[in-house]
């Protein structure tokens, strides 16, 4: 009975893989050397497969892997039905935030009631922030290169993920709301928590030991 596990590369593997430790789960490869996409373990009922970020969800949903380590805003995004989410893991740590060109004055925006076009890869996460505002906006789903919107007129603000802002700064913009924290969460298919409950119980307990400390 093979346990797969999804991951996603940078981040969130870097900081999981102490967490596969405390499992005893540890990765044959260096996967940055590798262009394979499934990966044994020094386990062999364990195996750990690397997917984008946003599509960790959609595997673990749909039984392409057991459990995986998912951002909160990928969660959102993709919506949680048949996840069972037993821990925020408390790693890759950020925020998503509104962000405006240097000089745009998005407070007299807001406050004089302009529709905004917003440029972003998280439209539920910002329409839902600024549904609850009253701010009426438009929005263009972009995948990547946020920075650009609001520099080329496309867009008069992004909604996206900071960490340190130094990608704003470096871009001549600026972060003027937060709106919510990120960290990630560890997701697990219902089905397979029945299945192969006993083998997916201690991975999930060894993590949380690890995250909380021990019980007790």
């Amino acid at each position: 009975m093979t346990i797969t596990i999804a991951l996603s590369k940078g981040r969130i593997y870097d900081e999981t893989v102490p967490l596969l430790a405390a499992a005893g789960i540890s990765v044959s490869e260096d996967i940055e050397k590798s262009r394979k996409l499934i990966f044994e373990t020094n386990k062999s009922d364990v195996r750990v497969v690397l997917v984008r970020a946003s599509d960790v969800p959609v595997y673990v949903q749909y039984g392409g892997a057991d459990l995986g380590v998912a951002g909160l805003d990928s969660l959102i995004e993709h919506g949680a039905q048949g996840l069972y989410q037993p821990l925020d893991l408390k790693i890759a740590r950020c925020r998503v935030s509104v962000a405006v060109r240097n000089g745009f004055d998005y407070a007299l925006a807001v406050k004089q009631g302009a529709r905004l076009r917003i440029a972003t890869k998280y439209p539920e996460i910002a329409r839902n922030f600024f549904a609850t505002k009253g701010v009426h906006v438009d929005m263009v789903k972009l995948y990547g290169s946020m920075e650009l919107a609001p520099l080329t007129g496309m867009a008069d603000a992004i909604v996206d993920l900071v960490s340190t802002g130094n990608t704003l700064k470096a871009n001549d913009l600026v972060e003027v709301e937060p709106i919510m924290e990120i960290s990630s969460r560890l997701v697990v298919n219902q089905a397979a928590l029945k299945l192969k409950r006993e083998p997916l119980r201690h991975i999930i307990d060894a993590f949380a030991e690890a995250v909380n400390g021990p019980r007790g």
